[in-house]
C-alpha cells in the first residue's frame, strides 16, 4: 500500500464515517513507523491539509465539475481532493503525479470514472492561479474553509478582522510545543539531551520551561520522551496550571483531566515545591480514558498523582470540601483547537454550543461541592464560545454565591500557532 492509498483510507474514516483525524493519523503512522521520515511527512501533510481545507476544496472543484461534490460517491469526491490540494498546496509534487496517481486510486473499483478524475484535475492544473484567484475572490467561509455560520458567530464577537486572523490560524503550520518535565530534569539539560538525539530546539517567549521542537522523526521514539522528561502540550494549555494557585502541600482534584497533561503538570509543580505532601488525583469517565493518564503518569515516573474512573457528574460527597484545588477542564466545542482537530469545524452545529454549555454548568454544580473554605476552582475550555465561557462564568457566579471571581482569561488562536483557550479562576469564601 502506497502512502496516498493510505490517505484515502484515512479521509474516507474521517469525513465519510466520523473517526477522530488526531487519533487515526498517529495510529496509521505508528502502525507503519517503518516507513522513512519523508514518506510518514507526506501522509501527514496531505492527510491533514485535505481535511483542514476541505470546504475551499469543494468550492473549487464544483467551480470546474458539472456533477457537485456532494453527489460524488466518497471515494471519487476523496480523491479529486487530495489530487487538488497537491495542484494547489504541494510545490515539490509535480501536477502529472498528482493527477495520475488520483486516477490509480479510483482505477480498480470505478474504471470508467477515469477519464473524468484525469480531465477534471489536469483543466485545474492548467488554470492553476485562477482557481487560486477564485478563492481570494470568494466569502470567508470558501476562502479559510470555514462554515459559514462560524464566521457569522466569530465576526460578531471578535469583528470582522479578528475572525479572519483566527481562520488565518487554523491554517497555519503547526509546531510542537513540549512542556519540560522540572521535576526531572533542568530547561538546559534537556536542550542538551534532546539537540543531542538530533532534535532542532527553540525556547518559547512566552513560557521558561516551553520549548519548540522540530527536525525529529516520530516524537515516541525519542529516549528524552520515553524517559518522561517532557510532555507535549501547548502553551495555552500550559497556562492552566499557570493560572491556579498551587502552593505547596495543595490537595488537587482534576475532574476531566484526560490525558492527563495539566494534572501532571501540576504534580511536577508540587514536586518542586515539596515531594511528600502535595497530591493530584486525576478522574475521567472511562477506563480508556483513565488508562492513558495512568501511561503518562508511568512515563513521566511521578509519584504524586493518581488517575481514578470517576463520572464527574456525580456527586462524590465524601469529597465535599476536601481540596484546595479544583481543576475542571470540561468537556467543550474545542474550537479552539481546530488548527490540531480539523474535523471539529465540520461535525459541530449551533445547537451543539447549547448543549455543551448545559454540560459544563451541570458538572459545575456539582464539583464546586469539592472546593475547601477558601480554595480554588479553576473552569477551562479549549474553545472560544461565548455561550461555554463567559456566560458560564456569568451564571456559575450567580447561582453560587459563596464563590467569587479572582481571574478570567480568553486566549485566541494565533498565528504562533497557539490554541485557543478560556480560564477562570474562583474562590471560594
Amino acid at each position: 500500500m502506497n502512502e496516498r492509498e493510505i490517505v484515502l483510507q484515512i479521509l474516507s474514516a474521517v469525513l465519510e464515517e466520523g473517526a477522530y483525524s488526531h487519533l487515526l493519523l498517529q495510529a496509521v503512522l505508528d502502525k507503519y513507523a517503518y516507513l522513512d521520515k519523508r514518506q510518514r511527512a507526506f501522509i501527514s501533510r496531505l492527510t491533514v491539509g485535505v481535511i483542514e481545507r476541505k470546504i475551499s476544496l469543494d468550492y473549487i472543484l464544483n467551480h470546474y465539475s458539472r456533477t457537485p461534490v456532494k453527489k460524488m460517491k466518497p471515494m471519487i469526491r476523496n480523491s479529486l481532493r487530495m489530487g487538488l490540494y497537491q495542484i494547489l498546496y504541494m510545490d515539490a509534487v509535480p501536477d502529472s503525479a498528482a493527477c495520475n496517481e488520483s486516477v490509480k486510486l479510483i482505477a480498480r473499483r470505478y474504471r470508467p470514472l477515469r477519464g473524468f478524475v484525469n480531465g477534471l484535475l489536469r483543466n485545474i492544473a492548467r488554470h492553476r492561479q485562477e482557481a487560486l484567484s477564485l478563492l481570494k475572490d470568494a466569502s470567508p467561509g470558501a476562502r479559510y474553509s470555514m462554515p459559514d455560520w462560524l464566521i457569522k458567530e466569530w465576526s460578531k464577537r471578535f469583528g470582522r478582522e479578528g475572525c479572519e486572523s483566527i481562520c488565518k490560524s487554523f491554517l497555519a503550520p503547526r509546531k510542537t510545543c513540549i512542556r519540560v518535565n522540572l521535576a526531572r530534569i533542568s530547561v538546559e539539560d534537556l536542550i542538551e539531551k534532546l539537540e543531542g538525539e538530533g532534535v532542532a530546539v527553540l525556547r518559547s517567549e512566552d513560557l521558561d520551561y516551553a520549548l519548540y521542537i522540530s527536525s525529529y522523526d516520530s516524537i515516541k521514539k525519542l529516549p528524552s520522551y520515553r524517559e518522561g522528561l517532557f510532555y507535549v502540550q501547548d502553551i495555552s494549555s500550559m497556562l492552566v496550571a499557570e493560572k491556579a494557585p498551587v502552593r505547596g502541600g495543595s490537595r488537587v482534584l482534576d475532574v476531566c483531566a484526560a490525558p492527563g497533561g495539566k494534572s501532571l503538570h501540576i504534580a511536577e509543580k508540587l514536586a518542586c515545591m515539596d515531594r511528600s505532601e502535595g497530591r493530584v488525583l486525576a478522574r475521567d469517565l472511562t477506563e480508556d480514558k483513565v488508562a492513558r493518564i495512568r501511561e503518562n503518569i508511568a512515563r513521566s515516573q511521578m509519584d504524586n498523582i493518581s488517575a481514578q474512573v470517576f463520572d464527574a457528574r456525580v456527586d462524590d460527597t465524601a469529597s465535599h470540601e476536601a481540596y484546595d484545588i479544583v481543576l475542571a477542564d470540561l468537556p467543550c466545542s474545542g474550537l479552539g483547537v481546530i488548527g490540531r482537530k480539523p474535523e471539529i469545524r465540520y461535525r459541530l452545529q449551533p445547537k451543539d454550543l447549547s448543549a455543551l454549555a448545559g454540560l459544563q454548568t451541570q458538572i459545575l454544580s456539582v464539583v464546586k461541592n469539592y472546593v475547601k473554605v477558601q480554595g480554588s476552582l479553576v473552569y477551562s475550555t479549549c474553545t472560544i464560545s461565548g455561550q461555554e465561557n463567559e456566560e458560564n462564568t456569568e451564571r456559575f457566579l450567580a447561582e453560587n454565591p459563596d464563590f467569587h471571581l479572582i481571574s478570567q482569561e480568553q486566549i485566541l488562536p494565533d498565528a504562533s500557532g497557539r490554541d485557543g483557550f478560556f480560564i477562570s479562576v474562583f474562590s471560594r469564601g
